[in-house]
C-alpha cells in the first residue's frame, strides 16, 4: 500500500468527536504481507483443513498468500507510550477480516470492539500502563486463514492524571421526582465537551433532559420537568480512557440504575407558617411550621431533600455563628433532620418552638415542626423529594445543594458543554 493511500485511510479512521486521529500513516500492521505474497516472520497461514503437504523431514516452505491481502492498524507494532484515548482500528484489504482479539496484560481482559467485513474498531477503553497483545485473522479469496500478531503498550498514568466519577443516586436507589443525577469528579475536568459526549441517561418512559455543569468538578442531569413517578433510569458514564483535558483521563466507566418513586412535593409558605404535604397530587396534611427569623431568613425557591438523619447534632459554628454569641447553639440530638441546602437548612423536629409553629418564624433558617409531625414526614420522605418554598425575599441559588430547579430548562441546557 502506498503512503498516500494509507494517509487517506488514516483520515477516514478519525473517531467522531475525538481529538486524536488514527495514526496509521503507512505502517503495515501485524507483520503484513510482502510483495511476493509470502507470510512474514511471526505469522501463520492455514488452509481450511490445517493439513500440510510436506513430506516428513522436509524443510517447511512459507505458505503462499495472495499479494493483495494486507492488514493495517492505527497503532504501530511494539509502540510504547500510547495514550489511552487513542482510537484503535484494525483494517483488512484483499480479504475478509474474520476475527480480532486485543488482550491486556494482567487482569485487564479483552478490549471490546465492533467487527465488520474489513474493519475492527475498539469500543472499550484502553487501560494505562498496559501491554496489549493483538491477534487478527483474515480470510483470503481462496478461504485460507492468515493470522497476524502484534502488541503495543499504553502510557502509565498516576492517580493525579486520572479522574474518578462519583454518582448520585446510588445503584438501585429509589428517589423523589426532583432528584438530579449528580456526577462529581475527584480531579477537575477542563475539557467538559469531551467528557459530556460520553455521559448518557436512558429513561423508561422516555423524558427529555440535559446535562448542566456546576463546576469543573461537578455536572448534573435533570429532566425538563420533574421525573414521572415510576420512571426507570439508567446512567451510563463511558469515560474510561476519555480525555478530560490537560493530560487528565477518565479513570473508570460506570453504569447506575435507579427508580423514581412517588411524587412527594411539600409546599412551604413561610409567611403563613405552614407546610402543605402532597403525594402524587393528593394533599395529605397541612402542618404548622416555623422558619427563619430576621437575620436568618429561609430561602424561597425549590429545594430537594439531599440526605436524611434520624438524629443529628447541630452546632451553630458550622453555619458561621460563633460559639458564645447571642445566637449560638449546640444541640446534640435533633430528631428527623432532612437537609435541603448545602449551607445548612434542614427540615427537622423542633419541640422547643412548638408555641411559635403556625404563627411566627423563630428559627435560624431551618424549618421546624413538632416531633410527631417531623416523624411522620420523615417516614414518608426520600432523597430527591421536592420542597417548594415561598413567602420570603431571600432567593434560593443554583449551587446551594440541588438547586437545579431554580432555573428554566432552557437555561439549564445553556450550561451544557454541548449546547
Amino acid at each position: 500500500m502506498s503512503l498516500v493511500s494509507a494517509r487517506a485511510r488514516a483520515r477516514s479512521w478519525r473517531e467522531p468527536g475525538s481529538a486524536v486521529a488514527a495514526a496509521v500513516l503507512g505502517v503495515t500492521l501485524l507483520a503484513g504481507c510482502s510483495a511476493g505474497g509470502t507470510v512474514l516472520p511471526g505469522a501463520s497461514a492455514e488452509g481450511a483443513s490445517g493439513a500440510s503437504d510436506q513430506e516428513p523431514g522436509a524443510s517447511a516452505a512459507p505458505a503462499a498468500v495472495p499479494a493483495d491481502v494486507t492488514l493495517e492498524t492505527s497503532i504501530a507494532n511494539r509502540a510504547t507510550g500510547v495514550t489511552v484515548d487513542t482510537p484503535y482500528v484494525v483494517a483488512a484489504t484483499g480479504g475478509v477480516l474474520a476475527a480480532v482479539t486485543v488482550s491486556g496484560s494482567g487482569e485487564e481482559g479483552q478490549v471490546a470492539g465492533d467487527l465488520s467485513e474489513s474493519r475492527w474498531s475498539a469500543t472499550g477503553g484502553l487501560e494505562p500502563g498496559t501491554t496489549y497483545d493483538v491477534t487478527a485473522q483474515v480470510l483470503d479469496d481462496t478461504g485460507r486463514e492468515v493470522t497476524r500478531r502484534s502488541s503495543f503498550t499504553t502510557q502509565d498514568l498516576s492517580l493525579s492524571q486520572q479522574t474518578f466519577a462519583s454518582v448520585a443516586p446510588l445503584q438501585g436507589e429509589t428517589v423523589g421526582v426532583g432528584m438530579p443525577v449528580v456526577v462529581s469528579f475527584d480531579v477537575p475536568v477542563t475539557d467538559r465537551a469531551s467528557i459530556e459526549q460520553h455521559l448518557s441517561v436512558q429513561t423508561t418512559p422516555v423524558q427529555r433532559g440535559t446535562w448542566r455543569w456546576v463546576s469543573d468538578s461537578e455536572v448534573h442531569y435533570r429532566p425538563a420537568s420533574y421525573w414521572q413517578p415510576g420512571t426507570q433510569v439508567t446512567v451510563d458514564l463511558a469515560i474510561n480512557g476519555v480525555s478530560a483535558g490537560a493530560g487528565i483521563y477518565g479513570q473508570e466507566s460506570r453504569t447506575i440504575d435507579f427508580l423514581v418513586g412517588d411524587a412527594n412535593v411539600y409546599k412551604v409558605d413561610a409567611a403563613a407558617h405552614q407546610m402543605k404535604v402532597f403525594s402524587d397530587g393528593e394533599l395529605l396534611r397541612t402542618l404548622p411550621i416555623t422558619t427563619g427569623k430576621a437575620g436568618f431568613t429561609t430561602r424561597s425557591g425549590t429545594k430537594i431533600i439531599m440526605e436524611k438523619f434520624e438524629s443529628k447534632r447541630m452546632n451553630s459554628e458550622t453555619v458561621g455563628i460563633a460559639a458564645g454569641s447571642a445566637e449560638s447553639y449546640d444541640i446534640d440530638n435533633v430528631q428527623y433532620a432532612m437537609r435541603v441546602t448545602s449551607s445548612g437548612e434542614f427540615i427537622h423536629a423542633a419541640p422547643w418552638s412548638v408555641g411559635s409553629q403556625g404563627s411566627a418564624n423563630v428559627s435560624h433558617g431551618c424549618t421546624g415542626m413538632s416531633t410527631n409531625d417531623a416523624a411522620w414526614l420523615y417516614a414518608m420522605s426520600k432523597r430527591g423529594d421536592v420542597v417548594e418554598y415561598t413567602g420570603t425575599d431571600r432567593p434560593m441559588t443554583l449551587d446551594n445543594g440541588y438547586g437545579d430547579w431554580n432555573e428554566t430548562f432552557k437555561q439549564a441546557k445553556a450550561a451544557s458543554a454541548l449546547g
